[in-house]
């Protein structure tokens, strides 16, 4: 027995709720002797390298090079992703990729290079193999972007699956982003960094790591070009990035360098080349393409853990129609579960749910429900009995069920990574549309299980279907998420054909996007816990998850009135826009901080609704192109390295730059500019980049500014769309797209694409179609006119 472990079972049983401490202990050394018995044991190790080139053999796209020890598979797609795989490893089967893999490109042809080593050219990227097994990834001019040096294996004797460790270099001036949400970022300063989703278990701020979303996805931005490197693996591991130094030492560069340790999996890559923006359409049609949220899940949420009672809810939403702010939906919290079982509703505080649900409907506001995924393991739950006859549940390597603790006490998980448990489950959400629901929180799911000492999750011997392939909690762990998020989207799917799901989830992996978005999670309560939000929408998007947001306030604490508003400005610009917080913090309610910040919010949500045409665009743009709503500032110039390093202000879009207000007592905002003219969108004065402005801030605002000639689809003064168009500068043209949402339903919409110009002494406005230029159908609204 471990002495520390004693100290903290005592503790967890001394703290709290007794009960519910004494469980944690149980759990945590149930898990442990779980896994004492249930992990195969590693024994000796050998190490193992590639070893020298002994031959190739060309195939589609690419083909197979034969190393000493093992051989390196390369594919070029149609759509110009490159694939690697060590050791015989293919492109499937894998969570990430949705459906099959592209086809492999014709043109591109594995040939001799120089030194013995091989290359394969293709249109936008060059691989270049090394006879000892380096791979450069270049562009077609030549430029090295990455070069991954020959990997390294630790195989046990007893065939338990190898640990790998793969080195690349990247170039002096790249930076790297993504590797999931990161609450440090959205640029990765030097550090490693854990491919382990993980519940805190408190709330977070930008020292925090690894958190709920992990990724071993590298989105890298250097001058010759943009890669993004996908390792496609779900097992724990670790990435240590360090960035170059240009002029490093005696004159000459450091280049940087990114360091991949793995507990396990395949050793396989994907490589995509190119600017971000093709770089992520490429990503989403290698993952699949975001999903589209029903319009008004781009709204305003509202939420809490510890509503309690209809009346709660009643008051809440009477207050917002009070204050003639705007509401889309409510999202009911733990709380509003019978003894915090699944799929139950507590008959005391909730007896008419489907009532107050119509009730809200009636005003436009939707309801949301948390749905966890561990289950009461108690006969005569129905879910338990259901799951039961099901064989749903996760079990251990001797064949018995896995239980865990979560919040109603001891608790079975069901085995998502099975297509039929998936169904199971989704059949269970019938449940939830009756009692009026209309979307789904997801929570709890990286999986938690409260344990006092050790990892809050199940044990890594923990057995998993893997869609038939079987394997252990080990490889199911990070996309254990990923498999619950898609039973409730497809259940919903099913049960409700004719509108568009609404999903978001706490945990999740590579592919989430198909099935919606996510939020923060627990973010601290604080200064540091607004700019990490904004790390985390950036830093996810660039991973190919574009709708996201935090935690309006924090989780925890009570913020003050102007980090409140701060925080509400900040999210009124945010994809997911939803105020939450814990039942043990401040109230969350506009209304709760004073007239002065009830007065500016009632502002950034007129705002959010003038906006929202705008949203629904980028959200229908996302799903056909994978550029995310937010984007860094060097989204369009990643060559302008001082916008690299910004990471206080974001892109929506194409047209708007927003700048947020993320310290304390401002009175002026220094805000970095891209290229081109831009207009502040409160005075019109307007401003060249590339540069730095100043800015006057004020409690009532933070500085957004709108791109000249840029075309944005509005809501109206009086409704309907209006399209709102800032004057290009003379003599040049601007433009933009329209996407009207036909409803919450599947009906493909017509992309709309507008260019504007000088004509003379007016700007004029047409859409341009196949039958050339016309008027636009939409009122049209120019600003920016003689300012500047």
């Amino acid at each position: 027995m471990d002495g520390r472990d004693l100290v903290r079972s005592v503790k967890a049983v001394g703290s709290g709720g007794a009960v519910q401490g004494l469980r944690t202990v149980r759990a945590a050394w149930r898990r442990r002797r779980t896994d004492a018995t249930g992990l195969p044991r590693r024994g000796a190790e050998r190490a193992r390298v590639p070893g020298p080139v002994h031959g190739a053999k060309p195939g589609p796209g690419g083909g197979v090079v034969r190393f000493a020890r093992t051989e390196l598979r390369i594919t070029v797609a149609v759509n110009g992703a490159v694939f690697w795989g060590w050791d015989g490893a293919e492109p499937e089967p894998s969570y990430a990729l949705a459906g099959r893999c592209p086809e492999p490109d014709p043109r591109a042809v594995l040939e001799p290079d120089k030194d013995g080593g091989w290359r394969v050219v293709a249109e936008r990227v060059t691989v270049v193999v090394s006879r000892h097994g380096a791979i450069e990834v270049r562009t077609p001019g030549g430029v090295t972007l990455r070069r991954a040096l020959p990997p390294r294996w630790w195989e046990p004797a007893d065939g338990s699956g190898a640990r790998w460790m793969q080195r690349s270099e990247v170039a002096a001036d790249a930076r790297f982003f993504g590797l999931g949400g990161r609450a440090s970022g959205p640029r990765l300063r030097d550090g490693t960094y854990r491919l382990w989703n993980t519940d805190p278990g408190r709330p977070f701020g930008p020292g925090d790591d690894p958190l709920y979303i992990t990724m071993p996805v590298q989105l890298v931005v250097a001058d010759a070009a943009t890669h993004l490197m996908f390792l496609d693996t779900s097992w724990d591991g670790t990435v240590t990035l360090r960035e170059g130094e240009e002029g490093a030492g005696s004159g000459h560069d450091r280049a940087g360098s990114c360091e991949v340790r793995m507990d396990g999996g395949p050793l396989r890559c994907w490589v995509m080349v190119g600017t971000p923006a093709r770089v992520l359409h490429v990503w989403a049609s290698l993952t699949g393409a975001p999903a589209v949220p029903p319009a008004w899940a781009l709204g305003h949420h509202h939420a809490r853990w510890g509503f309690g009672s209809e009346q709660e809810v009643r008051r809440i939403a009477a207050g917002y129609q009070e204050h003639e702010l705007p509401l889309d939906a409510v999202h009911l919290d733990i709380d509003h579960y019978d003894a915090h079982r699944v799929f139950t509703v507590d008959r005391e505080r909730f007896p008419k749910l489907p009532l107050l649900a119509e009730e809200l409907g009636r005003h436009g506001v939707r309801l949301v429900s948390i749905v966890d995924p561990a289950v009461k393991a108690e006969a005569g739950d129905p879910v338990f009995d259901s799951g039961s006859a099901e064989d749903a549940f996760v079990r251990d390597a001797s064949g018995r069920v896995v239980e865990g603790v979560v919040w109603p006490g001891e608790a079975v998980y069901p085995d998502f990574t099975h297509a039929r448990v998936r169904q199971w489950w989704g059949r269970l959400l019938e449940e939830r549309l009756t009692q009026g629901f209309e979307g789904l929180w997801l929570d709890m799911n990286e999986p938690v299980s409260f344990t006092a000492f050790g990892e809050n999750t199940l044990p890594r011997s923990a057995r998993h279907a893997l869609e038939g392939r079987g394997g252990d909690h080990r490889e199911a762990h990070n996309v254990y998420a990923l498999c619950m998020a898609r039973a409730g989207y497809e259940g919903l799917r099913n049960l409700a054909p004719e509108v568009r799901p609404f999903v978001f989830s706490r945990s999740g992996w590579v592919g989430m996007q198909r099935y919606g978005g996510t939020w923060s999670g627990d973010v601290a309560t604080g200064w540091p816990g607004l700019r990490a939000s904004l790390s985390l929408v950036l830093g996810l998007g660039l991973c190919g998850v574009p709708y996201s947001g935090p935690d309006v306030g924090g989780f925890d604490g009570s913020p003050s009135p102007e980090l409140y508003l701060r925080w509400f400005q900040l999210a009124s610009y945010l994809p997911l826009f939803r105020t939450h917080a814990s039942m043990r913090a401040g109230r969350r309610e506009p209304w709760e901080f004073g007239d002065d910040v009830l007065g500016h919010a009632r502002v950034a949500l007129g705002e959010r609704r003038r906006l929202l045409p705008y949203l629904i665009t980028l959200a229908h743009l996302a799903r056909r192109t994978g550029a995310p709503y937010v984007r860094p500032l060097w989204w369009g110039a990643p060559e302008d390295r001082a916008l690299r390093d910004c990471d206080d202000a974001f892109l929506l879009g194409d047209g708007l730059l927003v700048a947020p207000v993320l310290e304390p007592g401002a009175e002026r905002r220094t805000v970095l500019l891209p290229r081109g003219r831009w207009y502040d969108t409160a005075t019109e004065v307007a401003y060249q980049g590339p540069g730095q402005v100043v800015v006057d801030v004020s409690m009532a605002r933070i500085p957004v500014f709108a791109r000249a000639g840029a075309v944005l689809p509005v809501r109206g003064e009086v409704g309907g769309l209006e399209l709102e168009v800032w004057a290009p500068a003379r003599g040049r043209s601007g433009g933009g797209v329209v996407v009207p949402d036909p409803g919450d339903g599947w009906d493909e919409p017509e992309v709309e694409r507008y260019v504007t110009r000088w004509k003379g002494r007016r700007v004029v406005v047409k859409r341009d179609g196949g039958d050339g230029r016309t008027e636009p159908v939409y009122p049209v609204r120019v600003r920016g006119l003689g300012r500047g």
